[in-house]
């Protein structure tokens, strides 16, 4: 029978430091978003694009982080650090998660052969993927929300021992998902004997209406395998945004089932026959390693690779230790790709389950016609899982999802708990109890209980902002102090009342005693309607203002200054202002100053200053910008402006060809 204990992981690791304090108001980009798709917001279904495709990838695209916060206080310090494990095994297989870390399986080890079947990073180090930043590489994570990794990549969940359909123990995790407002769950088993671990994945939409649904499990692995699907053809997205059909497994005379041969950085949607049975592999060169399969609502698979040119291994040597290689991503979710969201109807759920576990595939690896490759190996997973033990399990698994869970081992965010109060909700399975609000919750719990949003009891930081139209609403009919126009106008701005967000803004301007926080985001919003050189004007009084209402260098403050002072440097130097852009970089915490991102705005500064020497100079002593974004081109364009020379290695994070 399933077992389930602590263990302490020790591995090199980064800090994740203090979120950015800044609401994000700034508008997500559509730069996932195909140029080809264009049609679909028109209303047309592109040429060979089924009509439910086109439909879901236009449906209800995430436009903002709002209420969550930016994760980008991190480093590329690594040292020693204990991180909380969980431990699920039976004789058979040993899998750890890291419940503080989104309940991530980090290694599933097969125990009578001795082999890791996923790529295990041998350091933990965030960078800048997941939609709200922080996120790290490596295992089995779970990503529920929008289009990208989710929000809860470096955020702790709820765990509890729960028993299993076979009278063994259940490894549960859940929480609430604050982007689309969803409970989820994934609860882990290993029945007597088995050789693969169980996963009954449910997501809940307690609401009165429909809601936008993602949902992807992403599986790291070893870039050196084969990766094998049950596809003639796949949807290619790479990074100069084109969604097209290609075949598979080769196209332009290149076998793409190896990851290593393909050049750039691209996702793969295999186009998976319906009546076909769901499921994807990574083999290595003796035919050894992973299958993944489910039970038919989750439909989707891909492959994600990092490509062999430069750029692609320069992000694998950003993501872990130089020389422990590199890994690719064999992946499983409710839509054909990753560009589309699927309808959850109001007071609904949606479910399913998966099963991981090791595949022998001898003739797999070498290049025999691929129909035949694809067909022995769901010959060897069928032989080893059926199709029909899968469904057996999912549905032994069903009446257990409600099961209240028994020993808690870990525990998550106070959100869930929030909503819960709110609204009453009955959430079997998945308990969301007081006990887990915080000092993150207790101004809105104030709200709720006596109407009035409390002033802050001292001068620091304002603290999160909730957004839904029922906390809108509460809002609108509280008492106007300064605090509550600052939060009141950050839901109208999210809901797109944005006139009406500036109004709120300046009547809290009026009285506030802290003023830093307010024309910070009538700053942006002068951004947005095109105001710059205003924008400009109220950014670099805000920074002033921050400055002087900063009680400490502390992290909560340097975090804030830090925050600010990126935005205003940039806002300056769009309008040419580098006088007053110099000044702020003067005020700025040494430490700050020594940040990769503000070394590469100081080079950007020195070039505007008019002086390009000093700007390479910087650039030559070198520095790391730990939290670049993936796909971001702002280093590259920085040395173009400044040479024609080659880009140095340790500067190109380039995703796709050069554009004409």
């Amino acid at each position: 029978m399933t077992r389930i204990r602590r263990e302490v992981l020790t591995l090199p690791a980064a800090q994740l430091g203090p979120d950015n304090p800044l609401p994000p108001l700034h508008p997500l980009d559509d730069r996932d978003l195909p140029q080809a798709l264009n049609s679909v917001r028109a209303g047309e279904t592109p040429i060979g694009m089924p009509r439910d495709m086109a439909r879901q990838v236009g449906h209800e695209r995430l436009h903002s982080l709002l209420p969550v916060r930016v994760r980008d206080g991190y480093g590329r310090t690594r040292e020693p650090r204990a991180l909380d494990a969980l431990v699920i095994e039976n004789d058979r297989l040993r899998a750890t998660v890291l419940p503080g870390l989104g309940g991530r399986i980090v290694s599933l080890l097969h125990l009578p052969t001795g082999r890791e079947l996923l790529y295990r990073n041998p350091v933990f180090q965030p960078a800048g993927f997941a939609l709200n930043g922080a996120w790290y590489s490596g295992g089995i994570e779970w990503n529920i929300g929008a289009t990208g990794h989710t929000i809860l990549s470096c955020a702790p969940l709820h765990a509890a021992r729960v028993p299993a359909p076979d009278g063994g123990q259940m490894l549960r995790l859940w929480e609430w998902e604050r982007l689309r407002d969803l409970p989820f769950q994934v609860d882990l088993w290993l029945p007597d004997g088995s050789d693969f671990l169980y996963a009954g994945v449910r997501v809940r939409n307690p609401h009165e209406r429909p809601v936008p649904t993602y949902w992807w499990s992403n599986i790291a692995v070893p870039e050196e395998r084969r990766i094998l699907a049950p596809a003639e053809q796949a949807w290619h997205f790479g990074y100069e945004r084109r969604l097209r059909r290609v075949p598979v497994p080769s196209y332009d005379g290149v076998d793409r089932s190896h990851p290593l041969n393909s050049p750039y950085a691209a996702d793969y949607f295999y186009d998976v026959p319906d009546g076909r049975r769901r499921w994807i592999a990574a083999v290595d060169a003796d035919g050894h390693g992973l299958a993944q399969t489910s039970t038919d609502t989750l439909r989707g698979r891909k492959l994600f690779v990092w490509g062999h040119l430069p750029g692609g291994r320069r992000w694998q040597e950003w993501l872990t230790e130089p020389g422990t290689g590199g890994y690719c991503e064999i992946q499983a979710g409710l839509a054909r790709t990753q560009l589309e969201h699927v309808r959850l109807d109001a007071e609904s759920e949606v479910s399913w389950l998966e099963a991981y576990g090791p595949l022998d595939a001898p003739g797999a690896p070498g290049a025999g016609e691929w129909a035949q490759v694809v067909q022995d190996a769901e010959d060897r997973l069928e032989a080893a899982l059926p199709r029909a033990r899968v469904e057996q399990a999912y549905a032994a698994w069903l009446p257990c999802a409600d099961t209240e869970p028994g020993e808690t081992l870990a525990t998550g965010s106070g959100w869930g708990a929030l909503e819960v109060l709110r609204a009453d909700w009955k959430l079997p399975g998945t308990p969301f109890p007081e006990s887990t609000l915080g000092a993150a919750q207790a101004p809105w719990r104030e709200l709720l209980r006596t109407g009035s949003l409390p002033e802050p009891r001292r001068v620091r930081p304002p603290g999160e902002t909730l957004v839904a139209p029922h906390w809108r609403d509460m809002l609108e009919t509280a008492p106007a102090t300064p605090h509550t126009e600052y939060h009141l106008g950050i839901a109208q701005w999210h809901a797109g009342d944005r006139a009406q967000a500036v109004r709120s803004w300046e009547r809290g301007l009026q009285l506030a005693p802290s003023r830093w926080p307010l024309m910070r985001c009538l700053a942006v919003a002068d951004q947005t309607s095109g105001h710059h050189e205003r924008a400009a004007e109220r950014y670099a009084d805000a920074f002033d203002d921050l400055c002087r209402e900063r009680r400490d260098d502390g992290a909560d403050w340097t975090a804030a200054q830090a925050a600010l002072g990126r935005e205003t440097l940039q806002a300056l130097l769009r309008v040419r202002r580098t006088a007053d852009a110099r000044a702020v970089w003067d005020r700025l915490l040494p430490a700050v100053r020594e940040r990769g991102r503000f070394r590469l705005l100081d080079a950007e500064l020195l070039l505007a200053e008019g002086r390009p020497d000093a700007a390479r100079a910087v650039l030559d002593a070198g520095f790391e910008v730990a939290d670049l974004r993936e796909g971001e081109e702002v280093i590259g364009r920085l040395w173009a402006r400044l040479t024609d020379e080659p880009l140095p290695a340790r500067h190109d994070f380039r995703m796709r060809p050069e554009q004409p």
